[in-house]
Parts: C-alpha cells; structure tokens; sequence
C-alpha cells in the first residue's frame, strides 16, 4: 500500500512563499516519477509540476521561474517550493506518483495520491 502525506499548505500574501512537502510510504519512491497538481474551486485539476526519477523537471507556463519541484529519495520525500505567490496560486495542492516513463502532465498517468493541502493566497 503506497501513501502520499502532504504538508505545508497554509495562508501567505501575495509575493511570499511557500514550501509543500509529500511524504510516500514504501521502500520504491526513487522508482516512481512524482507530480504536483492544484484544483482551485470550480476550475479542473490541472498539472503543476513533476520531476523523473533520474531528477529531470516538467513545469507548467504558469509556475514556471516561480516553483520548483524537488525530491529526496532517502527521505522518500518531494518537495515544492513556491516563491512569488500570486492570487491564482490558491488550489488544494496534491502530490501524485506515477509508474509510467517520463514526466506525464496527466492526472490519469498517476496511480497515487496524497489527500492534498490547502494553498491560500491573499492580497
């Protein structure tokens, strides 16, 4: 059984930061590829970022400059860093691992998922 916790979620102003954390249970995190999706309410979910298992990264336009994705095998942890924040940043923020080759933008691509945790970006 694969579980994803994440953490760090929280309220910052605009412009600020923020660094989200996954936890994966299991002994395989370096085998799978890992992504962040955001679901702001009334919008679909929509893929943020992933990194491979080699370390490669895959940004959305959007996050690009401002977010960076990475992971820590020994800690079986991935990690989002958000910096410059901006109102449309505010979504539920779920890591997601994937079994599939590359880094896929999908939803559907992903086996596993995390409970997600709240972004909430003020003026």
């Amino acid at each position: 059984q694969v579980q994803l916790v994440e953490s760090g979620g929280g309220l910052v102003q605009a412009g600020g930061s923020l660094r989200l954390s996954c936890v994966v249970s299991g002994r395989t995190f370096s085998s799978y590829v890992m992504g962040w999706f955001r679901q702001a309410p009334g919008r679909e979910r929509e893929f943020v970022t992933g990194i491979s298992r080699s370390g490669g990264t895959r940004s959305a336009d959007s996050v690009k400059g401002r977010f960076t994705i990475s992971r820590d095998n020994a800690k079986n942890t991935v990690y989002l860093q958000m910096n410059s924040l901006k109102l449309d940043d505010t979504a539920v923020y779920y890591c997601a691992a994937s079994n599939v080759l590359g880094i896929p933008s999908k939803g559907l691509d992903y086996a596993y998922w995390g409970q997600g945790t709240q972004v909430t970006v003020s003026s």
